[in-house]
């Protein structure tokens, strides 16, 4: 893996459509990347919906169990936008939750932050991480941080990167 190989011990995160978590060799396509790009299972983060979740439960909680069990790593993505029936946080093997910038955008201008804040306490008192997306400003950091929220991903760090960019990023943030 390029970032490996550099010394950077990176997480790559990666979307997975309904339409690819409802592959029957879902487990046996997973596993062969992971042995092709010799990336490690636990750098490996699948983000999936709310509405994946909520198309056959059993089905997805074998899924979801096999993949906590080679090591990868799952985050719902656009946390709030869909479905949100907070009892599958318990059911599901979840690792992290990707607040949509839907609820980020406006702080503190015209939202006080109160959804991101309760998603936050949430997260937090089951013990599971949460990241902000679409941070671009100073304020919307600010608040992050004082309701313990310390992942974050936005403009305001870096639009997409080439890999050659990637590296250099990651360099001169190390």
């Amino acid at each position: 893996m390029f970032l490996l190989e550099q010394g950077f011990e990176t997480p790559v995160a990666v979307n997975i459509s309904r339409l690819q978590f409802k592959n029957p060799y879902i487990i046996t396509l997973i596993n062969s990347v992971l042995e092709e790009t010799k990336l490690p299972a636990n750098l490996l983060e699948l983000e999936i919906t709310e509405g994946i979740l909520m198309d056959n439960h059993q089905e997805c909680e074998l899924i979801l169990d096999e993949l906590k069990g080679m090591g990868v790593k799952i985050a719902i993505d656009d946390f709030g936008t869909g479905y949100s029936s907070l009892s599958y946080l318990k059911r599901f093997a979840v690792d992290k939750i990707k607040i949509d910038r839907s609820f980020i955008k406006d702080i503190p201008e015209k939202d006080s932050g109160v959804i991101a804040k309760v998603i936050i306490d949430l997260a937090n008192n089951l013990r599971i991480k949460v990241i902000a997306e679409g941070i671009e400003t100073d304020a919307q950091l600010d608040f992050l941080k004082v309701n313990n929220c310390f992942e974050a991903q936005g403009f305001m760090f870096s639009k997409p990167l080439k890999s050659d960019s990637l590296l250099e990023f990651l360099k001169k943030y190390q």
